[in-house]
């Protein structure tokens, strides 16, 4: 049931980040038709791969779905560095929106806490993982809020909560490697671990929805730097919020 449950949630929470992001985005409708194609062919073959176990071999000197994790963040970030149109694109995506995206990370955190008390999820993970997506999607709330108002007046209380949302992930990351079972890196969690994270409907988030809360951290970060280099740029956020 739980499976049947986190497949629906989770799905939709793909489907509403993606396509809220691109629909936000200064671009044609043919852009943004490539761009949710390209998004849609990626997230299927993640997909794709899962259903083939993939993720949870360990005969693979580099995790697959380590690689998984890291090309979208390559690629766009080797695009926003060789383009400026690219940059420019990401820039203009409100903050009130990649705030409140990574309000989702709500849900993601309490089916990591669900899998936990059933024994699907073992060692520090879960609760490492599970806990902190909620209380960085919960302090979005309010910050988004602030933000909306006082770009300016709310720099350092964004940069706070950027830096701990990127951690999180971090932190995530780093335990999940340490708790998969058969892995060389494994000294957490036993023969269970975060073997669950490899499958569906679970897989969808260190492959995809990891990728993307990384993506909006760095865009958070790269408007707080412009911002404090361009402080008239604060102006021209607040009149797209």
């Amino acid at each position: 049931m739980l499976e049947l449950i986190g497949t629906t949630v989770l799905t939709a929470v793909v489907a509403v980040s993606l396509n809220a992001a691109i629909t936000m985005m200064p671009l044609s409708p043919v852009q943004k038709l490539t761009t949710l194609t390209l998004a849609g062919l990626w997230t299927g073959l993640t997909i794709a791969l899962a259903t083939t176990g993939i993720y949870a071999s360990t005969a693979t000197p580099v995790p697959v779905v380590g690689v998984m994790l890291a090309v979208p963040l390559v690629a766009i970030g080797a695009a926003a560095l060789l383009s400026a149109r690219v940059r420019e694109t990401l820039l203009a995506l409100p903050l009130p929106l990649l705030l409140g995206l990574n309000v989702l990370r709500i849900l993601p955190g309490v089916f990591i806490l669900l899998l936990a008390s059933q024994g699907k999820l073992s060692g520090p993970f879960p609760q490492s993982a599970g806990w902190g997506d909620i209380i960085v999607g919960v302090t979005a709330i309010p910050l988004m809020l602030v933000a909306t108002r006082n770009f300016a007046g709310s720099r350092q209380a964004l940069l706070a909560w950027n830096i701990l949302g990127t951690l999180d992930l971090v932190e995530a990351v780093v335990l999940g490697v340490l708790s998969a079972p058969g892995s060389p890196q494994q000294i957490f969690g036993g023969a269970v671990g975060s073997t669950a994270m490899w499958s569906l409907p679970w897989s969808t988030v260190p492959t995809v929805l990891v990728p993307f809360y990384f993506i909006t951290h760095g865009i958070i970060f790269a408007r707080l730097l412009q911002a404090k280099r361009q402080p008239g740029v604060l102006v021209a956020s607040q009149a797209r919020l």
